[in-house]
């Protein structure tokens, strides 16, 4: 009776108080439905789709983090000593699932123009050969990384997936479909999700082709993702600038690849916009190799003219549109496959840190990201189509162990030719070919061709291999593989370290018939992913690259929050 007493007394008290004392209980409910509640952020539950690119037991993490873009892809790094079931060399990883990294949410507000600092670049000693005129300066260009009036807004794996026990997010979303961008994140947003479910389900059918078997690192999430792409997926190619060194590039040539894209991307109907405002990406169309041979001055080892140019192009596209100030290029790409593409991405700060950089020379020791940029292949076009170099015999017909040949490159091919140069008849290794002999016979008759890295790390010897039915052998420190994203090089080449190359024939030998003749077999099934048509044909190189950039798109989040 006490304890009832004193609690009726407790209720008479003045009415500002009875007011006080309902509105504290109120006002903690409150907060905890706005912590519980899914976020309206236009990207707030967009964590990556893409568990299945790290079912491999070891995986690479770059050592330079950026504040703005985080991890968001990690390519798993080919280890020789991998094989099918965990045993044997050259087969498929097995592992239990990596959890999901983090997506980074970029959100931008009241963004004054922010290209890099021009002091970064070394003054140039000719005059790049910019078509477009430079508007007049509103901002200044020069704006410091960091003190731009810019916000970033990190979704980390706390953030709620997009399931059947969110719908009512979706319903949300549509009402908040007001702006170019957000409808473009939408669209981004229903991709990640049939990607996600793509990945325990069944095929689907394909006229073309179907990805199936271990080449894959989860085959139904490629074809669904692949299918997401080309349903929607859209690229804005900057018009400014002017041949030879802007859309234009080599397409005979060891770096044919980077004139090749280029030309491709231009003619192509179905993924290029003329409307901005339609494109998830947008393509900076300046090629390294043109300006390696028109701007750079021969023999003076001053980088300074070609920095200086892709500075100028930014500050030129930055002034003219919008896009690039709003993700801080996030959303833009580059393409280069000279040896010197990422040190033209260094003159911009944003470019190397946020933007994705289409590399052949993927070399992780030279700042190469693979969450974010994208590794493709070498092809030594000599007459700028692939005729001749496809196909070879079936395994029983080819009677070398192993073969290469080629001149001193780097520090790796002097070991190699240290060791193995004219010492064994199984595994022939040439400094130079005897007179009279194909190379691309002798890659036809062997079960493996030698891969070494020259000064850099990417090599067109790979897709020569695959070319021709050989199963490659990587010798590299720091290289990511083409497609590594989707494809798993484990199953179908052999990876071998610097230090290992005195073991080069015993490590070769000790892989089985069986397992051999599975190896070759998935280098011919995933030929097509590297060959290069004209036009373009669905699945090839040219369709790969674009694939692997959009799987980097779909994994930042844009918002629109001026």
């Amino acid at each position: 009776m006490d304890c009832e007493k004193k609690l009726r007394a407790c209720w008479f008290v003045s009415p500002s108080t009875k007011l006080l004392l309902l509105m504290v209980p109120l006002v903690a409910v409150a907060g905890l439905v706005a912590v519980a509640a899914p976020r309206k952020s236009p990207a707030g539950d967009l964590v990556s789709a893409y568990s299945w690119l790290w079912s491999s037991s070891r995986s690479y993490s770059s050592p330079t983090r950026t504040p703005i873009l985080d991890a968001a892809l990690q390519i798993p790094v080919l280890h020789a000593e991998a094989g099918d079931g965990g045993s044997g060399r050259g087969g498929s990883a097995v592992g239990p699932p990596a959890p999901d990294p983090p997506l980074m949410v970029v959100g931008v507000q009241k963004m004054e123009r922010a290209v890099s600092d021009d002091s970064l670049a070394p003054e140039p000693s000719a005059s790049p050969p910019l078509a477009a005129e430079r508007p007049p300066n509103k901002t200044s260009s020069a704006t410091k990384e960091g003190t731009s009036d810019f916000s970033v807004n990190v979704a980390r794996n706390n953030v709620p997936v997009f399931n059947e026990s969110y719908g009512f997010v979706e319903k949300a979303w549509q009402k908040r479909v007001d702006t170019d961008l957000e409808r473009l994140e939408a669209g981004l947003r229903r991709a990640r999700s049939g990607i996600r479910e793509a990945k325990t389900g069944n095929p689907m059918e394909d006229p073309d082709y179907v990805p199936v078997g271990p080449m894959y690192r989860n085959a139904n999430a490629f074809h669904r993702s692949y299918l997401e792409m080309e349903k929607q997926f859209k690229i804005f190619v900057y018009k400014e600038g002017d041949p030879p060194v802007f859309h234009n590039g080599p397409c005979k040539s060891i770096y044919a690849m980077e004139g090749n894209f280029i030309h491709m991307v231009e003619i192509n109907k179905r993924f290029r916009t003329e409307d901005p405002r339609e494109a998830h990406v947008f393509f900076l169309p300046f090629s390294v190799a043109m300006m390696v041979q028109f701007v750079y001055v021969r023999d003076s080892h001053d980088f300074g003219p070609i920095k200086r140019t892709v500075i100028d192009y930014i500050d030129v596209v930055a002034g003219k549109y919008p896009y690039w100030n709003r993700s801080l290029g996030a959303d833009h790409f580059m393409l280069a496959c000279h040896d010197w593409g990422p040190e033209a991405s260094f003159a911009v700060p944003h470019l190397h840190r946020n933007s994705i950089r289409v590399l052949c020379n993927a070399n992780t020791s030279e700042g190469f990201d693979p969450s974010k940029d994208v590794s493709f292949p070498e092809v030594n076009l000599h007459t700028g189509a692939i005729g001749g170099l496809i196909g070879g015999p079936s395994p029983s017909h080819r009677s070398i162990l192993a073969f290469f040949a080629g001149g001193l490159h780097g520090p790796i091919r002097p070991i190699l030719l240290q060791h193995w140069e004219n010492k064994d008849e199984d595994v022939k290794v040439h400094r130079y070919l005897p007179r009279g002999v194909s190379y691309y016979d002798m890659m036809r008759r062997s079960k493996f061709c030698i891969c070494p890295s020259g000064y850099e790390v990417a090599s067109p010897r790979v897709v020569e291999a695959i070319y021709t039915g050989c199963v490659p052998v990587l010798i590299s420190d720091h290289y990511v593989p083409p497609f590594s994203d989707v494809l798993n090089w484990r199953s179908f080449s052999v990876e071998v370290t610097v230090r290992e190359i005195p073991n080069l024939k015993t490590i070769l030998a000790s892989i089985s018939s069986r397992q051999y003749i599975r190896m070759q077999r998935r280098v011919a099934q995933v030929r097509r992913h590297f060959e290069v048509h004209s036009p373009p044909k669905r699945y090839d190189v040219f369709h790969m690259i674009l694939h692997s950039v959009w799987l980097r798109r779909l994994n930042v989040g844009l918002s629109d929050n001026q």
